[in-house]
């Protein structure tokens, strides 16, 4: 909101402050003064003059149309060269003389043009920056002083604030609110033009209001309006420094009402208008061309202003073409209406269509203002155009404003400092409540402040209109900390734990799309479904992490990284839970009944840990071998662990793929992706991925009770390779499992090292050679020990999986 000094300063003509001094004032009270923007300070030596006489100078034409003047400046003569044609003789002008200079340091000197001589220069309201563009010469009122300072007589030296304006602070979108604030910042009077007399309702135009969406609607109407009369000097210039575009007088008079008192206007041509106005929503098929030019559909949530013909405009957004005013024009309809935020918010979104209206409705406007905003620009339009004010019709179905308690003493409270009841009542007067009562308030919010909404925003305006510099700064004596719980720790054991084996964590949002499910054949997890998605295409809350991992490790080979190892830990939405029959009023906090079905509710959120691989790890293509023992590896820092089993899932090959197991339930998955998914989402082949549910890791790791640190032994380890021949349908995790479990204490690791298949070994069969590292904590071992433990574990083998020593 750019606000100029001088217009805030109708408001409070007593402040005296300069613009600096009222932007740090401003800031102080809360409000984001972003700058201060200084005009017309580059303008100088130009004046008022009179057109003496005017020649057209014949010789150039057709082709250009240059005409020679004498214009006095009240002190002499002055001979001008000049192409404009809207001016005669006798017009008073503003006239920039030798040396003067222009906005933009354009420097007028004396100067040879056409064969004449140019001693000056007729100014248009462009060259001065009263407007962007011009068509002619700015003629000025025929009262206007010969010889006095242009810049002193059209306003053109002010100063602007250029304001941030955050979502709860919408009364300041206009002068008004902002000269408001300035007022109780300084201490001075505020003059209140939203106050005024409004006309009687009677021989109004008919209005109806069909949706609770709108519950006030002044319509006023005039006739004999005059198309062509132009907006006054002083409105133009003030719409320019505001940020705005002049463009039609009823265009600029409803402009420049919402800018100084915040209540948008709309003005429809009256002829044009077909029956009677009903604000209602939109019904199956119909259409509406706005005043952009574009044909909209109507969603049947847009609030709109109609007629018997249709839709004439989206309320409080934009309104439509076919009633918008022509230069044929002779009859108006000034609407001004109270619409509902929330359904402005939507029809604007859902259409892309910000507009300033809309800006305004969004963050709330008075809903006070109608009839005197409405007042306002009736009164501008007769005074510019002769017009004739014929008709009010004021339709209200305002609720009452709601009464709020506040005790006088929680401003001290929660500012941790004393307000005495005189400053709490004397600052929520200021702000324009009303105010009853005394260890208990009673406080009637104004309409221009729709915020207020309970005990915590007047305590927040009482502390900031105090200053929130005035707050004490101490550091509040911290509770005994309670530290991390034990699921927490855990987790974070974890996450170091994939760090550890070599992978980069990523944090990614939850977000996918259903092409993406569907290609991992994840679609039987029932994601749920993002009613306001972000992106259309990714509305979908993830039922997996390995959709987003896949996408995290496609973006980073097509950036050159081609080996890849990533992690993340988050959580995943599956099912969509149980609808509650109704929802808990936010006045009070839920019951525990409520919790319970708000609970129900929700979609089962389990934590996941997902890891993809992809290029070369350790010298070599990434296996899924290497996603099992990641896995593996982080359940035995957790102190649990898992065992391996066969698995056909998709998206994974199907001999390819292994199922993590605890206590004989899968918990998670490791596999190759199967190469149609890998082409289908432009993956590079043999691409790994894994997924386990950490909560029940973690939920294991808890039962088992608090981890012990594991024993160190300072004794050198004895490693021993022993190849079992087994079955083809004997899992590798099995056989292992029964070496640990014959081996005894003495042993510290086991791994598969190598799988044979061949004809030799004999059909059905392979081979799996292991790594036996076996270790005392307090002592070296000697080769009996070793050999012992060794052939205790082939021996339990041979008894749970019918495992012949390879080569005996």
């Amino acid at each position: 909101m750019r606000v100029p000094v001088s217009w805030l300063r109708t408001y409070v003509p007593t402040l005296t402050a300069t613009a600096d001094e009222i932007a740090t004032a401003l800031i102080r009270a809360g409000l984001e003064v972003e700058q201060v923007h200084r005009y017309g300070e580059d303008v100088r030596n130009v004046v008022v003059g009179r057109v003496v006489d005017v020649e057209e100078l014949t010789e150039f034409l057709p082709k250009k149309t240059i005409r020679f003047c004498h214009v006095d400046s009240g002190t002499r003569v002055h001979d001008v060269v000049c192409g404009a044609q809207n001016f005669v003789a006798g017009d008073l002008v503003p006239f920039a003389l030798p040396g003067a200079s222009l906005p933009g340091g354009f420097e007028i000197a004396t100067r040879q043009t056409y064969g004449r001589t140019s001693d000056g220069m007729i100014c248009s309201e462009a060259e001065l920056r009263l407007a962007e563009t011009s068509a002619g010469i700015l003629v000025l009122p025929p009262d206007s002083p010969l010889g006095v300072d242009v810049v002193e007589l059209l306003g053109l030296r002010d100063e602007v604030l250029d304001i941030a304006v955050t979502p709860d602070r919408g009364y300041t979108l206009s002068v008004r609110g902002v000269a408001r604030e300035a007022a109780t910042a300084f201490g001075v009077a505020f003059e209140d033009a939203g106050l005024r007399d409004v006309p009687a309702v009677g021989e109004g135009y008919e209005v109806r209001l069909e949706d609770p969406g709108c519950d006030r609607y002044v319509a006023r109407t005039l006739t004999g309006f005059d198309p062509s009369a132009p907006s006054p000097a002083w409105m133009k210039r003030r719409l320019v420094l505001a940020g705005m575009r002049p463009i039609s007088l009823a265009v600029d008079v409803t402009n420049h009402v919402m800018l100084d008192l915040g209540q948008p206007l709309h003005a429809f041509d009256l002829a044009t208008l077909q029956g009677p106005v009903v604000v209602r929503r939109a019904r199956p098929g119909e259409r509406l061309t706005t005043l952009d030019d574009q044909d909209r559909a109507l969603h049947p949530g847009d609030l709109l202003i109609t007629d018997d013909s249709g839709p004439l405009g989206l309320a409080g957004v934009m309104g439509g073409a076919s009633t918008e005013i022509s230069p044929s024009t002779t009859s108006i309809l000034i609407e001004a209406a109270h619409f509902e935020p929330a359904s402005v918010t939507r029809t604007a979104r859902r259409h892309r269509l910000p507009s300033e209206a809309s800006k305004r409705f969004e963050r709330g406007v008075d809903q006070d203002l109608a009839a005197a905003a409405a007042e306002v620009a009736v009164q501008l339009l007769v005074a510019a155009t002769g017009a004739k004010a014929v008709g009010v019709t004021d339709v209200d179905n305002r609720a009452p404003r709601p009464l709020l308690r506040l005790p006088v003493d929680k401003p001290g409270q929660v500012a941790g400092r004393s307000y005495t009841p005189e400053q709490v009542t004397r600052r929520l007067r200021e702000v324009g409540c009303v105010v009853e009562g005394d260890a208990v308030l009673q406080v009637t919010p104004p309409g221009w402040r729709p915020d207020l909404t309970g005990a915590a925003e007047l305590v927040e305006e009482v502390i900031r209109l105090e200053g929130y510099d005035t707050v004490p700064v101490a550091l509040p004596t911290a509770p005994a900390g309670r530290g991390l719980t034990e699921g927490q720790r855990r987790r974070r054991t974890a996450s170091r734990a994939l760090a550890s084996a070599g992978l980069v964590e990523v944090v990614l949002p939850p977000f996918v799309s259903a092409t993406t499910v569907e290609a991992l054949g994840q679609a039987h997890h029932a994601a749920p479904t993002v009613l306001n998605p972000l992106s259309e295409e990714e509305a979908l809350l993830r039922p997996s992490l390995l959709p987003g991992l896949l996408a995290a490790l496609l973006r980073n080979v097509g950036r050159g990284l081609p080996d890849v190892a990533l992690y993340e830990i988050g959580s995943v939405f599956r099912g969509v839970g149980i609808p509650v029959a109704e929802v808990p009023k936010t006045s009070q906090r839920p019951s525990a009944d409520e919790l319970v079905a708000l609970d129900a509710a929700l979609p089962a959120q389990p934590r996941m840990a997902g890891l993809v691989l992809a290029g070369r790890r350790g010298g070599r293509p990434a296996e899924v071998t290497d996603a099992v023992e990641v896995l593996v590896s982080v359940a035995a820092s957790l102190g649990v662990q898992l065992t391996v089993g066969r698995e056909t899932q998709a998206p994974f090959h199907p001999g390819r793929c292994a199922a993590m197991l605890l206590d004989g339930s899968a918990i998670g998955v490791a596999g190759e992706l199967h190469p149609r998914v890998a082409a289908l989402l432009g993956l590079p082949a043999r691409t790994v991925a894994a997924e386990i549910d950490l909560d029940a890791l973690v939920g294991a790791a808890v039962a088992m009770g608090p981890a012990t640190a594991p024993v160190v032994s300072a004794y050198p380890p004895s490693s021993v390779d022993v190849a079992l021949v087994v079955d083809g349908s004997v899992l590798s995790g099995d056989v292992a499992a029964s070496l640990r479990a014959g081996a005894g204490a003495l042993l510290e690791s086991v791994r598969l090292f190598d799988v044979y298949t061949g004809p030799q070994l004999g059909e059905g069969k392979r081979s799996l050679a292991y790594a036996l590292r076996f270790r005392a904590p307090d002592r070296t071992l000697t080769d009996p020990e070793v050999l012992g433990a060794r052939d205790a574990a082939v021996a339990q083998a041979a008894t749970d999986h019918g495992a012949v020593l390879r080569g005996a």
